[in-house]
């Protein structure tokens, strides 16, 4: 193996799901994301070029950190548009997230809000 072959490929993302109807929903409908393909193993979105396959496990559980996230580069107007369609941020005790829950870490002017989607997956966007 080329030892620059993953540094050269396109990655793949994997999100569980226990219900994937609800989530071709959330990913495709609430997010916006194109349906690529489906078969008895996963749903395939495009996210901008990178591909992310859905599966379905019915006993999943959620890890508590962060599984995914997207770059922005207009956070405010970007958490603004997903409280629109329903999503609630999350807010994290001590943080001092602004009102919007939107997290800039001390030092930086990065800025950072988390979400949830309907299995309990940690979502992110980011303004850097």
């Amino acid at each position: 193996m080329d030892d620059r072959a993953l540094a050269a490929a396109k990655p793949i993302s994997f999100i569980v799901t226990r219900d994937r109807a609800t989530s071709k929903a959330f990913y495709g409908g609430l997010l916006g994301f194109r349906l690529t393909g489906e078969d008895d193993f996963a749903a395939v979105f495009d996210m901008n070029g990178a591909m992310l396959r859905i599966s379905t496990m019915p006993n999943f559980e959620p890890a508590p950190q962060t599984v995914l996230g997207w770059e922005v580069p207009d956070i405010v107007s970007t958490v603004k548009s997903l409280i629109g369609k329903g999503v609630k941020l999350i807010v994290y005790q001590g943080f001092g997230q602004d009102e919007l829950g939107i997290w800039t870490p001390p030092g930086s002017s990065n800025r950072i809000a988390w979400f949830l989607d309907p299995d309990g997956n940690n979502l992110s966007v980011t303004q850097f």
